[in-house]
Protein backbone atom coordinates (compact mmCIF):
# COMPACT_ATOMS: atom_id res chain seq x y z
CA UNK A 1 0.00 0.00 0.00
CA UNK A 2 1.32 3.42 -1.29
CA UNK A 3 1.97 5.72 1.81
CA UNK A 4 0.52 9.89 1.66
CA UNK A 5 -2.81 11.02 -0.38
CA UNK A 6 -3.48 13.10 -4.19
CA UNK A 7 -6.05 15.34 -4.87
CA UNK A 8 -7.25 16.50 -7.99
CA UNK A 9 -8.76 19.46 -9.29
CA UNK A 10 -11.21 20.68 -12.12
CA UNK A 11 -8.85 22.54 -15.20
CA UNK A 12 -11.17 25.66 -14.46
CA UNK A 13 -10.04 26.18 -11.24
CA UNK A 14 -6.31 25.49 -12.27
CA UNK A 15 -6.86 28.31 -14.63
CA UNK A 16 -8.55 30.41 -12.24
CA UNK A 17 -5.13 29.75 -9.36
CA UNK A 18 -2.96 30.26 -12.44
CA UNK A 19 -4.41 33.98 -13.13
CA UNK A 20 -3.31 35.36 -9.59
CA UNK A 21 -0.52 36.96 -8.84
CA UNK A 22 2.31 35.64 -6.85
CA UNK A 23 1.48 38.00 -3.93
CA UNK A 24 -2.58 36.75 -4.65
CA UNK A 25 -1.29 33.28 -4.27
CA UNK A 26 1.12 33.63 -1.33
CA UNK A 27 -2.25 35.73 0.82
CA UNK A 28 -4.08 33.17 0.08
CA UNK A 29 -2.13 29.88 0.72
CA UNK A 30 -1.61 31.40 4.29
CA UNK A 31 -5.33 32.11 4.37
CA UNK A 32 -5.80 28.24 4.32
CA UNK A 33 -2.43 27.46 6.79
CA UNK A 34 -4.61 29.73 9.15
CA UNK A 35 -7.69 28.43 8.75
CA UNK A 36 -6.51 24.93 8.86
CA UNK A 37 -4.30 25.70 11.66
CA UNK A 38 -7.68 27.18 13.74
CA UNK A 39 -10.41 24.56 12.93
CA UNK A 40 -8.23 21.15 13.01
CA UNK A 41 -7.25 20.08 16.76
CA UNK A 42 -3.70 18.80 17.68
CA UNK A 43 -4.23 15.07 16.56
CA UNK A 44 -5.88 16.20 13.19
CA UNK A 45 -2.83 18.39 13.22
CA UNK A 46 -0.66 15.77 14.01
CA UNK A 47 -2.08 13.10 11.50
CA UNK A 48 -2.47 15.59 8.52
CA UNK A 49 1.73 16.50 9.19
CA UNK A 50 1.90 12.78 8.87
CA UNK A 51 0.14 12.29 5.72
CA UNK A 52 1.45 15.16 3.72
CA UNK A 53 5.03 13.85 5.17
CA UNK A 54 4.15 10.40 3.98
CA UNK A 55 4.83 8.43 7.52
CA UNK A 56 1.35 7.47 6.94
Amino acid sequence: MEKGFYHTLEDDKIREYMKLSTKEKLMWLEEMHELTRKVLTEKEWEFRRKLLEGEI
